[in-house]
């Protein structure tokens, strides 16, 4: 798992491929590069345990500068540069970044972040900021001698408030030792040198960066997505023979929805791991991508809080269809709110226990309030177990629809309602309602025209699938926000819908 001996074996084997450019970034580089950056770091003054700000889209310059920090024993955040500028500035200056650095193509931004903060930039040039290139080319691109294994600190995705920093414990290990995650992805997921990742999200998210940097670790090769495409996907997957890809949902929908033609133009067959996370997948999707594909869907359920981790296999998912599967890391308890454990089929929270603690950067009272006296923690999702222990989600806590004193899970109308012909995308929120509490309103992203014909054809579809309170008393067509990692910006809605009260 050490860069250097990897980059003496491999050499001008890719390490790092972007999709539609093409750009290449090879082990021997990535090393060398790598390495005069961590030695530019230390000129700095940086020393293990310090923190450094990234600003990237997905573009290769981001890889050597990673593999810096982490062989520095850097702690270092990705911001999400969709972000408004207050919410980056906020994360930049939140997670004490002592240096932000940059692509060219997000100056607008960098600039509005910075600050005073020392601040160096790739892929362009603009005055008054230092190029990194020009900065480290007098370095060397031997290792620095203090090596040191650092992390990765990330930033929840801020869907129904201010990003969290969750705060990673640096172990002082030597560089090659390798994080939890590169182990996880060797044992249970079967990454190794003959492995072809295709990475489809922004970098600056968990799965993308973590699984990126791991398919390094191993040895083998990680394709780029830039932009998510449903076609450029298959292209890609049969151009660089992919043995590993990662997906969410919506992905899978916006696949599927190509025409049957264009599906099968491509062949996916080198596939033997198609990974799936960071939202709940709808049953009849999950189907139609085994069909598709095969059966070599693996579904995981976790956080960026590296605390419990659960993961299912084709086999035992057609078995328990619609589960996230067991744990591999923790043990998962369903609580009631007064804290009381649950039994089978019983909706309660999902809270993790025998796992490590994590904490939210500076702010004692949030990480308080996702740990309980018994030393378990919780992401806030609702589930519920089966008898022979596999896990099932309801949805987030803070998503939930109360109306008329009825538990609603919004999860279960969008399911319904993704694979319609006529919807694009979908998001179900709870709306104040003066009789009920809330009502459920869908939010609709239409594949075509839409007007009240669509709308009372939806509820309709709605009605006659689902017990009628569950079903939407009313329906918008508008863009559903979404973040790149998939994740419905709830917040979002609810502020658009703000008043949209009924008598």
């Amino acid at each position: 798992m050490h860069l250097t001996r990897l980059a003496r074996e491999l050499g001008g084997k890719p390490a790092i491929v972007m999709g539609a450019s093409g750009d290449t970034l090879t082990y021997r580089e990535l090393e060398a590069r790598s390495n005069r950056i961590a030695h530019l770091f230390r000129r700095r003054g940086l020393r293990p345990g310090d923190h450094i700000a990234l600003l990237f889209g997905n573009t290769i310059d981001v890889f050597p500068v990673v593999w810096a920090a982490q062989r520095a024993g850097l702690l270092y955040t990705p911001v999400n540069w969709h972000l408004a500028e207050s919410e980056a500035s906020y994360i930049v200056r939140n997670c004490e970044a002592r240096l932000l650095v940059s692509s060219a193509e997000l100056e607008p931004l960098a600039a509005a972040v910075t600050g005073d903060l020392e601040r160096l930039m790739t892929g362009g040039r603009v005055a008054g900021v230092e190029s990194l290139d020009d900065a480290a080319a007098s370095c060397s691109d031997e290792p620095i001698e203090d090596e040191v294994e650092g992390y990765y600190m990330l930033y929840s995705s801020g869907t129904t408030g201010r990003p969290k920093g969750i705060l990673p414990e640096l172990t002082g290990a030597p560089f090659g030792t390798g994080l939890p995650i590169d182990h996880l992805m060797a044992d249970r997921f079967g990454f190794g040198r003959d492995t072809v990742y295709l990475s489809t999200g922004p970098i600056y998210h968990a799965a993308p960066l973590g699984w990126t940097t791991g398919t390094v670790r191993g040895g083998g090769t990680a394709v780029v997505i830039e932009k998510f495409d449903a076609e450029d996907t298959l292209r890609l997957i049969e151009r660089h023979g992919v043995t590993h890809g990662q997906f969410v949902p919506t992905m899978f929908v916006r696949m599927l929805k190509l025409p049957a033609a264009i599906r099968d133009r491509y062949d996916v067959s080198s596939l033997r791991v198609v990974v799936h996370a960071a939202a709940p997948c709808p049953v009849e999707v999950k189907d139609r991508m085994i069909d598709w594909f095969g059966p070599k869907l693996v579904e995981f359920y976790a956080g960026s809080e590296g605390s419990g981790f659960c993961m299912i296999d084709t086999p035992s998912w057609l078995a328990h269809r619609g589960s996230v599967g067991k744990p591999v890391l923790g043990v998962v308890h369903i609580l009631d709110d007064e804290g009381r454990e649950l039994g089978p089929h019983e909706t309660g929270t999902v809270w993790f226990g025998e796992t490590r603690r994590f904490a939210y950067h500076g702010d004692p009272e949030k990480t308080a309030g996702v740990h309980n006296d018994r030393g378990w923690n919780t992401l806030g999702d609702l589930g519920h177990v089966d008898e022979d222990g596999y896990l099932y989600l309801s949805d987030r806590r803070t998503d939930l629809i109360l109306s008329g004193g009825v538990n609603i899970y919004p999860r279960e109308i969008e399911d319904l309602l993704a694979l319609h012909p006529a919807v694009e995308d979908v998001a179900v929120v709870g709306l104040p309602d003066a009789e009920f509490g809330q009502r459920v309103h869908a939010v609709v992203q239409p594949a075509g025209t839409a007007g009240p014909d669509l709308a009372d054809e939806l509820i309709a579809y709605c009605r006659d699938n689902l017990g009628h309170y569950k079903c939407p008393k009313t329906v918008s067509f508008e863009d559903v926000p979404r973040l790149p990692s998939g994740k419905i910006l709830r917040r979002e809605l609810l502020r658009r819908h703000e008043g949209a009260a009924t008598s």
